[in-house]
């Protein structure tokens, strides 16, 4: 049988390729005021810049994408830019009494409703 030949992933070549990818996001970045960087949409282009050239620098190094090593460098990136970003938590209230007092009696009421009239109803098998 024919012998397929594998290419190992030269991990040394991908992480001396990487710094390249994150000097061009970096230099790039400095286009967007600091107090944006957690607004994805104001350098969205950038940060898909940024993925593609480490994505193809791991491929050019025979390895697979992500891979640790890469997804450790991406890591030190947003650390580096986003550190700062929290996402918000939506803080939920419970309505106000009345509100919920009615939300709550409603379909205690129409279940009371409807039980009634199952009853009422069974009692006239006769008429039915």
């Amino acid at each position: 049988g024919a012998r397929q030949q594998t290419n190992l992933c030269n991990e040394s070549l991908m992480l001396e390729k990487l710094p390249a990818c994150g000097k061009s996001f970096e230099e790039m970045m400095k286009k967007v005021d600091s107090k944006k960087w957690c607004n994805l949409t104001e350098f969205i282009m950038y940060y898909d810049n940024f993925t593609q050239c480490t994505e193809r620098e791991a491929n050019n190094a025979s390895c697979f994408w992500p891979n640790p090593l890469a997804e450790g460098f991406i890591t030190g990136i947003h650390k580096q830019f986003f550190s700062n970003c929290t996402s918000e938590k939506v803080h939920w209230e419970d309505p106000p009494d009345e509100i919920l007092t009615t939300l709550i009696l409603i379909p205690v009421m129409l279940t009371c409703a409807m039980i009634t009239l199952v009853v009422w109803c069974s009692k006239r098998s006769d008429i039915l």
